[in-house]
């Protein structure tokens, strides 16, 4: 009997049943769903939660934009272990472990193996929710051509295909060799593009912004921004602009029912999902050296190019007057001598003072830098991976396999990025003075010799070419991750056994290497293009592991037992940085009759902390979503809440200065930034993982023959997991909460900053720490059937979790937050295929079923009344191909995806779960919409 080897063991058994909960999806599925990206399929199977990066959410980071990951459990891309035939894949993402699933051509795909619960000490770190084992294709021989084209119901997100997979056997089958071209493309979606979602104007959620849940659905549009491209300007009486003939008019955000609004729409420049274009080359093969040895490789090479687009920059003189608030000087100190900047109008000139009392006239202004165009970023990717080893039979024996190998893996990213201002130029460029010629000069004479040219921040379009140019700030973004690994094992049968059979062992040991830095350019790097500031990351670890594993039958054939089986595996881990590590794991396969089996396993799995929680220094982030406890707060209220606030920085001034409540305005809203911080004294985290579960295959009873049901109950707690603090959380507890430490992550505006109030949230941050746990719990059943059914032949597979529970602990003794039930945490998630194949013809369809979620709990905690919060209805798409095989070699292929363009639901600005510029929760619900594709395939 031939003997193979499954995902979770590295044991050949005589059977491809897997002792844990797995779940297959083959080279057939892949065909069916017409998946560019293997992610697109991957994020129907509802052993999966919300991917952290994929095409539809990254639009808005500084990096990662358009990676594809995936997150079993949801429980984190980082606990998420993906494989390639076995043997780890470099990361996609600097500093991470998540691989990108862009590098992984579909079309060479064998099958993809979910395997559900702790599995580290079988893989080594990072195994903690499971293993992704993604099993390329093997011994193919010929040719094989796909082709296909498509694009959305909106005319968008035009997608284009082809893939050549091609190989060849040796005469005597003990050699081959296979290749495979791909290249890819998908277009981009705009936000101004999908008005029905929402998307194309900016909006706001109106229960957010008057604090009441019941209309927290209810969107307040327009909502625009206050950076104008036309410039705010704020003088000792108010603030105002000017209209497109330059005239001087009051500002007004979003006007009265959005006329006369003097604010900027940012929807008219986001995207939705990112143009992806991507080329891979992929091989492998084999050697017979002789009889009992032979050689092998495999080879991956992906070009990845991505490009994002976001509104342009909006700058804030705080921005470039950080040290005095944003005070402008309107005038410059010349031989002792006030000379006025002749730029200034005379309109602002006359409503200005001296705000920083250094005797000059100053001003603060926000402005849109329309001139400078979107901020765009280009985005090059490469990843490079290469194993190969040897593997046979040992001397002097016929059962005992060994396998050793090296592999390297190398992926690289370069960005370069627009749209940013120099700090230092600006602050050059908007001091002037006259030039004694009837023209304007840049007041510093140094700045002059470097090429100053005046900045005119007045009106529309004032920007001259020649001080954009000044003031540009290109930015750039250089990251590359590089992962060396030796290992080898042995795998045979003990020489005595038991009544039951012979004894199963598996030894070995791996050495890796990481190593991973991303540094930008130096502005970046300083936080002087007025964006966020990113310094360098730099980091690597080696660890050394050894392992063993072992099958123990039991029993067999014996009255309720046809087989008893235990299985176990121990692996220890000496890292660099984290120090030893132990994993285990346990379980026992019990079939009392061939129809029904029995298994459970008990597992101890750790993750040590990757490069950018360990060495990541503060980076700047523009979180969403966080409400200020503070807000509402009044001068006289003595709850601890409010103590608290007045005691902050700016919240009284702000209080006196609005009647008696802490007032905040639409900027103060929208403009809060924060840090995000590494942890060089972290230490690996352990996941406890129980898994019980029943197979049953009723062959012996003719009506159900083709029939099989699963069902496995799972349990996964992580201890001193590695976690942020949530930001909302941090703020809860800073104000009423009763503990004060979690202030040190708040940093308030003590006076008004241009157009920001008084004790308004200017950083709100977050570090990791072994501080919080995680865990999960729920149950997996899938039930597949096939059989002729009329003249055809129908195919069925239903997959289906319940979520019992999923939650986090921040801080150790703080209570779970329970996330089970709220968006991107389902309690229901299934997913149906169905196939008929007749004659020539064939249909496949795929129902994918979310089921109803609320929002977070933390942030209704804000809210008075927040049972009235409305709930997220259930959420199903279908999609559908239909085929034709129009020769015996070539077959025509039709289909839809989301093929009754359901809607994704209203998840609006200011909701937690909303993905910026989409109005929905874009990892969660499809905001694309409805998409055609047709195709053909060839096999010669």
């Amino acid at each position: 009997m031939q003997k193979v080897q499954i995902t979770g063991s590295r044991l050949l058994s005589p059977s491809a049943e897997s002792p844990t909960p797995l779940q297959i999806l083959t080279s057939a599925d892949i065909a069916a769903s017409g998946a560019v990206n293997l992610q697109d399929l991957l994020q129907k199977n509802p052993t999966l939660g919300t991917p952290t990066l994929s095409r539809n959410n990254s639009n808005f980071l500084t990096s990662g934009g358009g990676v594809s990951t995936v997150n079993l459990r949801n429980l984190g891309d980082s606990r998420t272990l993906v494989l390639v035939n076995g043997r780890r894949f470099v990361s996609g993402v600097p500093g991470d472990t998540a691989v990108d699933l862009n590098t992984i051509p579909t079309d060479f795909i064998e099958r993809v193996e979910l395997l559900t619960g702790g599995a580290s000490a079988t893989y080594g770190s990072d195994a903690v929710a499971g293993v992704v084992n993604i099993i390329l294709k093997r011994n193919f021989e010929g040719v094989t051509i796909d082709a296909s084209t498509g694009k959305s119901d909106k005319n968008d997100d035009f997608k284009k295909k082809l893939a050549i997979t091609f190989g060849t056997t040796s005469a005597d089958g003990g050699s081959n060799i296979m290749g495979h071209f791909g290249y890819s493309k998908q277009g981009a979606v705009m936000s101004k593009d999908r008005p029905g979602l929402g998307a194309a104007v900016d909006q706001y959620s109106k229960g957010d912004f008057d604090g009441d849940a019941s209309t927290l659905f209810q969107p307040m549009v327009p909502f625009y921004s206050s950076f104008a491209p036309q410039g705010r300007f704020f003088t000792s009486t108010g603030s105002y602009t000017y209209d497109k003939n330059g005239k001087e008019i009051p500002f007004s955000t979003n006007g009265v029912n959005g006329v006369g609004a003097t604010g900027f729409n940012r929807s008219e420049y986001r995207t939705i999902a990112v143009p992806t274009e991507r080329y891979l080359f992929a091989t492998n093969g084999n050697l017979k050296l002789n009889d009992n040895h032979s050689a092998f490789f495999e080879g991956t090479y992906a070009s990845t190019k991505v490009d994002t687009n976001i509104e342009p920059f909006p700058l804030d003189s705080a921005n470039v007057y950080q040290a005095n608030g944003g005070v402008v000087p309107a005038e410059t100190l010349v031989g002792g001598v006030k000379i006025r900047n002749p730029l200034v109008p005379q309109y602002l000139w006359d409503r200005i003072g001296d705000a920083d009392e250094d005797g000059l006239k100053d001003y603060r202004f926000t402005r849109r830098l329309s001139e400078f165009g979107p901020r765009h970023s280009s985005v090059n990717r490469g990843t490079l991976r290469l194993a190969t080893g040897l593997k046979g039979t040992l001397p002097f024996t016929t059962d005992w396999n060994y396998e050793a190998f090296v592999s390297y893996g190398r992926t690289t990213e370069s960005q370069s990025s627009t749209g940013q201002v120099n700090v230092m130029s600006m602050r050059n460029a908007l001091q002037a003075i006259p030039d004694g010629a009837g023209g304007v000069m840049c007041a510093d004479a140094q700045a002059r010799a470097e090429g100053c040219v005046p900045i005119n921040v007045f009106g529309f379009n004032t920007i001259t070419p020649e001080a954009l140019k000044y003031v540009t700030a290109p930015g750039s973004l250089e990251t590359a991750i590089t992962q060396k690994i030796a290992g080898g094992t042995i795998t045979g049968e003990l020489p005595w056994g038991l009544p039951a059979g012979n004894i199963g062992v598996a030894a070995g040991y791996e050495w890796r290497s990481e190593d991973s830095q991303a540094v930008p350019d130096p502005l970046t790097q300083a936080g002087l293009n007025a964006g966020n500031a990113i310094p360098p990351t730099y980091g690597s670890f080696i660890v050394r592991e050894e392992f063993v594993e072992t099958r123990v039958p039991l029993l067999k054939d014996k009255a309720f037992a046809k087989n008893l089986d235990f299985r176990g595996s121990f692996r220890h881990g000496d890292y660099s940085t984290v120090g030893s590590t132990n994993s285990w794991n346990a379980g026992l396969e019990w079939a009392p009759v061939s129809d029904i089996k029995f298994r459970g396993t008990r597992a101890v799995s750790t993750r040590a902390p990757n490069i950018n929680e360990l060495y990541s220094p503060p980076s700047q982030d523009f979180p969403t979503g966080l409400v200020d406890p503070c807000e509402g707060v009044t001068a006289t209220a003595s709850d601890a809440k409010s103590v608290a606030c007045r005691a902050a920085p700016g919240v009284a001034a702000n209080i006196a200065a609005n009647g008696g409540v802490f007032t905040l305005n639409q900027a103060d809203k929208q403009g809060i930034s924060g840090y995000n911080r590494g942890n060089p004294l972290l230490k690996a985290e352990k996941g406890r993982s129980s898994t019980v579960g029943v197979v049953i295959t009723p062959t012996s009873i003719p009506m159900l023959s083709k029939f099989t049901f699963t069902a496995d109950y799972f349990n996964i707690k992580i201890s001193d997991a590695i976690v942020s603090t949530p930001r909302q959380f941090t703020l809860t507890q800073c104000y009423g909460g009763g503990n004060p430490t979690y202030c040190s992550f708040i940093t308030r505006r003590p006076t008004a900053e241009g157009s920001n109030s008084a004790g308004s949230i200017k950083y709100s941050d977050t570090g990791v720490s072994n501080s919080g746990g995680k865990g999960t719990e729920g149950i997996d059943l899938t039930a597949s059937w096939a059989d002729k059914v009329g003249p055809g032949r129908l195919s069925t597979k239903l997959s289906y979790t319940y979520l019992k529970t999923l939650w986090d602990v921040p801080l150790p003794g703080e209570p779970k937050d329970e996330s089970v039930g709220e968006v991107e945490s389902p309690r229901s998630k299934a997913v149906l295929n169905l196939a008929y194949k007749w004659g020539n013809f064939g249909i496949n369809t795929t129902t994918t079923y979310t089921g109803r979620v609320g929002l977070d709990d933390q942030y209704l905690a804000n809210f008075d009344n927040a049972s009235e919060a409305p709930k997220i209805g259930s959420y199903t798409t279908t999609d559908f191909q239909l085929t034709y095989d129009v020769k015996k070699n070539y077959q025509l292929y039709f289909g839809m995806d989301n093929a009754f363009d359901k809607k994704a639901p209203p998840i609006i600005s200011g909701l937690p779960g909303n993905t910026t510029g989409t109005e929905t929760d874009a990892s969660a619900y499809d905001p694309i919409g409805r998409r055609y594709y047709l195709g053909l395939r060839v096999s010669l």
